[in-house]
């Protein structure tokens, strides 16, 4: 199948494109503020504009004027992305036009007949008269638009549309083995870093400024003939320390991720060493039924000394207590070193979170638990164990049907759950038991 075409939606920073991103996908993705220069990496998006498929792009707001390293990043990132692009939706906000709106005209001068020109903010036919003065620059049609309203969306899309090339109309199928993982953890881990390493790309801004990553940046990847998607997000911080908006929703959208990964890579500096706050990112995780591997990123940075790791791991587990089962991996996404390591545990890992237990076996099994750990006799703590089932992968749960479900200890279901991984083959993930009663 030939490759999606690009198209981006470029223009200064608070004209509207990430709010125009979100309409024209249908769904809230790009996160929208009235702060300039929200958005800094690139999002992407594969969509149906029309009845064509294509792969929409917002991008960072365009600095005449660049101020710091991170600014002219986001800027570059830009005109890449100017260059890549089938079509390029230039987006100016309704009234006159800035310095910077026209020194971008004249950078995207030779690529003219690849853009389309949409007037923002022009609800109810504000400002619609003044925009007309935009022709002077040698266009040749415009759209009046209001991104936020959705007034002349569909005529924006129809002419979109025109300038793709033709292809089968539909967004490709992802494979059904396609691997979802969440990139987690505090500012200034290595997310973006192990991303782009893993992408081969520079999807991920990266700086040393924390909070740099503010959007969700998505990435594929091939390894052992399966696909992964990646999910870079925000940097977690606590909460007495998010100041801004922006930071607020950055954070609530890397938390959310969790509902749609199958696997969080937990990245840990192993220099400053474990914090609260992964503690807590961690334990989100866990209650999702998410499998969890603990990333000790910058790992070359740590002195040589014999059984370091091992030294390391005792205290993560010490920490961690009831997620001893999650695998910890050292590596170096600087440097590449430890990722196939990291990458074969996520595979066992994906495994075991879309294993099914047959119900024979599993009760089968809970005959010999039973016999091994008698349940407790007693006019206030017996119980019965009738049957057990399993009743979904991904996360896993398992559902136990007893007479008196008041009666079952923390304890016990604490012993089912180890039996459970030990046993039946989930060591490197959560293991969620239900308790009903057979009344029911």
């Amino acid at each position: 199948m030939p490759d999606i075409p690009i198209v981006a939606i470029v223009g200064r920073p608070n004209v509207g494109k990430s709010t125009l991103f979100n309409r024209l996908v249908r769904q809230r993705r790009a996160i929208t503020d009235p702060t300039p220069g929200v958005t800094r990496d690139p999002v992407s998006l594969i969509t149906v504009l029309g009845d064509t498929a294509c792969s929409l792009v917002d991008t960072g707001g365009f600095n005449s004027t660049v101020r710091s390293d991170l600014e002219h990043t986001v800027r570059e990132r830009v005109l890449e992305m100017v260059r890549k692009a089938h079509t390029i939706v230039l987006v100016f906000a309704a009234g006159d036009l800035t310095a910077e709106d026209e020194e971008l005209i004249a950078i995207l001068r030779p690529y003219q007949n690849r853009i389309i020109v949409a007037v923002n903010k022009t609800e109810g036919g504000r400002l619609v008269s003044e925009a007309q003065n935009i022709f002077k620059y040698g266009f040749e049609e415009l759209y009046c638009i209001s991104a936020e309203h959705g007034d002349h969306i569909g005529e924006l899309i129809t002419a979109i549309e025109k300038k793709l090339p033709l292809l089968s109309g539909t967004v490709p199928e992802q494979e059904k083995e396609s691997i979802s993982i969440a990139i987690l953890g505090k500012p200034n881990t290595g997310k973006s870093t192990l991303s782009n390493f893993l992408t081969n790309s520079q999807a991920s801004i990266v700086s040393p400024v924390p909070g740099t990553t503010r959007d969700i940046i998505e990435g594929t990847f091939y390894f052992r003939n399966k696909t992964f998607n990646i999910l870079d997000t925000a940097g977690i911080r606590r909460k007495s320390k998010v100041t801004e908006n922006i930071e607020y929703y950055s954070v609530n959208r890397a938390i959310k991720t969790l509902n749609e990964a199958s696997i969080v890579f937990l990245m840990i500096d192993s220099v400053e060493g474990l914090s609260e706050q992964d503690k807590k990112i961690a334990s989100l995780a866990h209650n999702k039924g998410r499998g969890v591997i603990l990333v000790l990123n910058k790992w070359d940075m740590m002195p040589r000394i014999k059984n370091a790791f091992e030294a390391v791991c005792d205290r993560i587990h010490f920490s961690f207590g009831h997620m001893e089962y999650a695998p910890i991996i050292a590596i170096s996404a600087s440097k590449g070193e430890g990722i196939e390591k990291l990458l074969s545990t996520a595979l066992a890992m994906y495994h075991q979170l879309t294993t099914k237990i047959e119900t024979a076996r599993l009760n089968r099994q809970l005959e010999r638990w039973l016999a091994e750990y008698p349940l407790p006799i007693g006019p206030q703590t017996r119980f019965k164990i009738r049957y057990a089932v399993q009743t979904s992968e991904n996360p896993i749960r398992f559902r136990f049907f007893v007479t008196r479900p008041q009666a079952v200890t923390e304890q016990y279901k604490a012993f089912l759950r180890n039996k459970i991984r030990h046993d039946l083959g989930f060591p490197f993930i959560p293991i969620n038991i239900e308790i009903r009663s057979t009344r029911n």
